[in-house]
């Protein structure tokens, strides 16, 4: 190769290296900004502590009492009435003095109000109380202040003996004294 030559290609890079750096900085740089958010205009409408497949007891004087089990709660204490939520149901369950099951209740979905102290539950509500009867209905109310359950929704009640269907309850939180409204068939059961 000619010298001439050399010292057009060296005068060549020289001249393209600082021009390739100055576009690679300039384009690096831009990438490096961080991408600018809206800041959250109502922190009411994000919940402050999410959980995700809680199983959690609670115990009363140092005896378990009830287990919690859900796939999600979300507790939103910033709102003007302050919530919790279980978008994917939840399922409670109560223990006797010997730790067995005694009594339960599962649902679709859930939402708890704090103030009002109040549960909803919806969607495909089952309940199981200590004396074997099984509840079914679609929207259950539990007010805990007043220690009642309450629905005016169509109910199943399946007890040993019979099958009582009738549309809305209302009975104590042990759901074993209640009074079925607008009943619509006492089908005796078959053994």
């Amino acid at each position: 190769m000619k010298t001439a030559e050399k010292q057009y290609i060296v005068k060549s890079i020289t001249t393209a290296l600082p021009v390739v750096v100055v576009l690679f900085l300039l384009f690096s740089c831009t990438s490096n900004v961080p991408e600018q958010i809206d800041p959250v205009q109502n922190r009411a409408d994000f919940p402050r502590l999410h959980s995700m497949d809680v199983s959690t007891v609670i115990s009363d004087s140092g005896i378990t009492r009830y287990r919690i089990v859900t796939p999600q709660w979300d507790i939103y204490d910033r709102s003007s009435q302050p919530y919790w939520e279980f978008p994917y149901g939840v399922h409670f369950e109560r223990f006797d003095e010997q730790l067995v099951i005694d009594a339960n209740i599962h649902s679709e979905y859930a939402k708890y109000l704090e103030n009002e102290q109040i549960w909803e539950l919806k969607g495909n509500v089952r309940a199981t109380n200590i004396q074997g009867e099984l509840f079914e209905t679609e929207q259950l109310f539990w007010d805990q202040k007043s220690e009642k359950i309450y629905s005016d929704s169509l109910i199943k009640i399946t007890q040993e003996d019979y099958i009582i269907i009738g549309k809305g309850f209302e009975s104590n939180q042990e759901m074993t004294k209640y009074q079925v409204k607008q009943t619509q068939g006492v089908i005796p059961v078959n053994e």
